[in-house]
């Protein structure tokens, strides 16, 4: 099992639902290390960037226009598995398909504003990350917990 880091963003819904506390929670309580974290408000620029693959596509205007609409919380999280790991926690895009116990089945009914992003494989996780944080702004450290979470040859 390797350990990875993702990127997380509480997006603009979540923030205006004053969710991203639970959502923090909820990501810490599963054991992971947040390593890094910050408010900003994602520019058109930002947008474009991130979503570089979308930027043709028909549903892009809505797509910029709410992830520029209020601040996003970003994240990088740390942990085995991290990438799946947080995925699943996420529940399926469309909050009304989204199983009970994850985040979008616990508190989405849209497929639009479905309350979080996570990255969706190492090579996107990197880029995201690189575009979201500097190097310095991430804190790596050992929690003195780290080893009731997960055992030393799972990490």
């Amino acid at each position: 099992m390797a350990t990875e880091r993702t990127l997380i963003l509480f997006k603009p819904d979540a923030v205006q639902r004053r969710l991203c506390g639970r959502l923090l929670s909820r990501i810490e309580e599963r054991g992971f290390k947040i390593i890094g974290l910050k408010m900003l408000n994602v520019t058109t620029e930002l947008a474009r960037e991130h979503y570089a693959e979308h930027v043709k596509k028909p549903f892009y205007p809505l797509l910029e226009e709410f992830i520029t609409a209020a601040p996003v919380v970003a994240l990088v999280v740390e942990g085995p598995e991290a990438i799946r790991v947080v995925r699943d926690m996420m529940g399926s895009t469309n909050g009304r398909d989204a199983a009970p116990g994850t985040i979008r089945g616990d508190y989405g009914v849209s497929r639009q504003m479905n309350l979080i992003h996570g990255s969706d494989g190492p090579e996107a996780a990197q880029r995201e990350i690189s575009i979201y944080f500097r190097d310095e702004e991430i804190c790596a450290y050992e929690p003195t917990l780290g080893h009731w979470v997960c055992a030393d040859d799972e990490r």
